[in-house]
């Protein structure tokens, strides 16, 4: 069934089209303080999204690093939107890209073309609820959250959006935001005293009034979970298309929205709620006992899941056995929801705002009976036990996974929309698109490659030694010691070590830090931002990063002079999620290595090794010290993939292409150490 897009008011246009704004001598073209190059790539990018926007088709587009392709869609979309009067989504892949077009890619169309009207969404967990700042009582609080109250206060008499990402001062890990956050668990909708001046209510208005709503993956799904099941709780708007930008991210988004998940976090976070969620004392009571019972079965649960008690993911295989075996202590659990279930919903015919605590309630009951009851064989059912933030501590999730989204994708988004643009620098598999297309659901869509406008030979060389040992050889760690070692000397720091695992990151780190004499910064020791910061600010600094490293992340200039990646980035075999989806295939006659398992990181160590290169002026030496990237079977796909980069196996090449005559060790004293960050 198709979307209802809208109606909005058409306008008179008087945009140029779409080939006159890209041309040479366009508008862009002579846009006030544009450093113009005219990108033959970006106006063919355009032209396509044109035509699959009035023919109401699907496209599937890799535009590489360079080409522009955030305006290639942007403004064929904004165009026909005016033309046609019908409302369309641009989802990003993070927040962050997010805020960057509403911010910054947005401001420039409109200094070129005047006010337009666009505007984004988030998930409510981004924005203040009023009523719930309003209950805080401050003298309850500590001495950083009543800092961060009065923060949050001042704010609150001006914001027009009521958008966390306002507040430059409130720092990222806050406590004090997840108790005043507008998530639906504690909203009572028209109810409520702030609903007419509610930030999330002002945010579908404006989306109601705008051509182009701004979004991101999650909330795209999440919202499409939610009209599933019941289309009036939707958030976001009807629209006549879709533009996916970093759309290689959809699978796996897709897939954890559309997954059931039990947590101790989650259960803790609802028995905060209920604790403080009745005003009447002698029921509140009534409830803390109640509330204590379900801690308490839920603490027999956790120690009961299978598995060792450390940080690991497997499979929720024997189910029914678990449930005869552990059945007092799964009884006791859904014994003690059902009771809090039955104890809330009585409060509730006196005191409203409890109401959202009972559909809490009540769904973690029905959720937590799917996770260990359900003989659905269309999802996986894990455990995964993770770190705390802070802390040995380990949090326990119960999980289901969907093993195939591409048949929910075909329905709800390709079947849905007139018209879906997929893009992203990373979508193609042997300068193919049928891995993506298969794992989506794509039946039908125009394809194209826009290639870069790099000089990938002339900038980049590849470093492949070929005297290293197999990565799962115990030698492999010696002789990649000692590669990475004379790679960073040659290169003077200035490097991404990229590593596919926390475990050999931490022990490479660990075994350099003392023999070079560049600033190493280890992923995991502060926060992303702070560590990019560090990167950027300190000379022949080096990270050490894992996979958030690999993807979204731009340092242009010589202070990134080399990306090195310890092996190919397979997802690791004992994954429940990758060994349900590599069965069903073979299960189906194909084949999970070279059909799933392959193109996944394949596309993977285009992402890595995209860090590289992000500029015109940009050079640098990447290195693969996993020599199975050669292999005569599947090292074909993996090179095939990658952009056209010079090839070595011999370091003296690298030492000509840096232009240095011997390996250079800076002298410590010449190594800034890492700035002090600053609030």
């Amino acid at each position: 069934m198709k979307q209802q897009d809208g109606g909005l008011a058409r306008t008179q246009i008087t945009l140029p089209s779409v080939g006159e704004f890209f041309s040479p001598t366009g508008i862009l073209a002579h846009a006030s303080g544009l450093q113009f190059e005219f990108r033959p790539g970006q106006l063919q990018m355009a032209l396509y999204v044109e035509k699959a926007l009035i023919e109401g088709s699907h496209l599937v587009v890799e535009a590489g690093t360079g080409t522009g392709k955030t305006l290639a869609y942007l403004y064929p979309s904004l165009r026909f939107s005016l033309i046609t009067g019908r409302r369309i989504i641009v989802s990003t892949g993070t927040k962050s890209l997010q805020e960057q077009l509403f911010y910054k890619d947005v401001p420039f169309l409109e200094s070129i073309l005047g006010p337009l009207n666009i505007c984004y969404m988030k998930g409510r967990s981004n924005y203040l609820c009023r009523q719930k700042l309003q209950d805080i009582h401050p003298v309850s609080l500590s001495g950083a959250e009543a800092l961060h109250f009065k923060i949050i206060e001042e704010w609150a008499k001006t914001t027009e959006t009521g958008d966390r990402a306002e507040i430059a001062a409130l720092p990222e890990k806050s406590t004090l935001w997840g108790r005043i956050d507008a998530r639906t668990d504690a909203c009572v909708g028209k109810d409520c005293a702030h609903f007419l001046d509610c930030c999330v209510s002002e945010m579908r208005r404006r989306a109601a009034e705008s051509n182009i709503v701004i979004i991101n993956h999650h909330l795209f799904f999440t919202d499409l979970e939610i009209k599933m099941k019941a289309p009036d709780a939707a958030v976001l708007p009807a629209a006549c298309a879709v533009v996916f930008d970093e759309a290689h991210e959809l699978e796996h988004i897709a897939s954890d929205c559309f997954g059931v998940s039990v947590s101790n976090r989650r259960v803790e976070g609802l028995i905060t709620d209920v604790r403080k969620g009745t005003s009447d004392a002698d029921r509140r009571a009534e409830v803390a006992k109640v509330a204590g019972t379900v801690v308490d079965r839920f603490a027999l649960l956790w120690a009961a899941m299978p598995g060792k008690k450390e940080p690991s993911r497997i499979v929720f295989d024997g189910r029914p056995e678990f449930i005869v075996v552990r059945n007092e202590i799964y009884s006791g659990v859904l014994s003690a929801l059902q009771l809090l279930h039955r104890v809330l919903k009585s409060v509730a015919q006196d005191d409203e705002s409890v109401t959202s605590l009972v559909q809490r309630a009540g769904q973690l009951f029905s959720e937590l009976r799917y996770l260990v009851e359900s003989t659905s064989d269309s999802a996986v059912f894990w455990i995964e036990r993770r770190l705390a933030a802070h802390g040995t501590a380990l949090n326990t999730f119960i999980q289901a996974t969907p093993i195939d989204v591409s048949e929910i994708l075909a329905v709800s988004v390709f079947e849905t929309y007139d018209t879906t643009v997929l893009t992203s620098a990373t979508l193609a598999v042997q300068k193919g698109f049928s891995h993506v297309r298969k794992a989506l659901g794509i039946a039908e869509a125009d394809e194209i490659i826009v290639p870069s406008l790099f000089d990938y030979p002339k900038q980049a060389l590849l470093y492949v030694p070929k005297d290293l040992p197999d990565p799962r050889d115990d030698a492999f760690f010696d002789s990649a010691k000692a590669h990475i070692a004379e790679v960073l000397r040659i290169c003077q720091g200035r490097a991404f070590c990229l590593f596919t695992s926390y475990e050999m990151m931490q022990k490479m780190h660990l075994a350099l830090k003392d023999v070079l004499p560049y600033p190493l910064l280890l992923h995991g020791t502060m926060t992303r931002n702070e560590l990019l910061y560090q990167f950027r600010t300190t000379p022949h600094a080096v990270i050490f990063g894992t996979s958030s490293f690999w993807q979204g992340i731009d340092v242009q200039g010589e202070q990134l002079s080399c990306v090195i990646i310890d092996r190919l980035p397979f997802s690791v075999p004992s994954d429940p999620v990758l060994q349900a989806r590599v069965k069903a295939i073979e299960n189906s006659g194909g084949s999970g290595f070279f059909d799933y398992q392959v193109p996944k990181a394949a596309l993977a160590l285009k992402q890595g090794f995209g860090r590289l290169i992000r500029s015109t002026s940009d050079r640098g030496v990447l290195v693969m010290l996993d020599r199975r990237i050669q292999h005569p079977y599947y090292g074909r796909v993996f090179l095939e993939s990658l952009p056209p980069y010079q090839i070595t196996d011999e370091l003296d090449d690298i030492r000509r292409f840096m232009g240095v005559a011997d390996s250079v060790v800076i002298p410590k004293h010449q190594c800034a150490a890492a700035p002090e960050m600053t609030a």
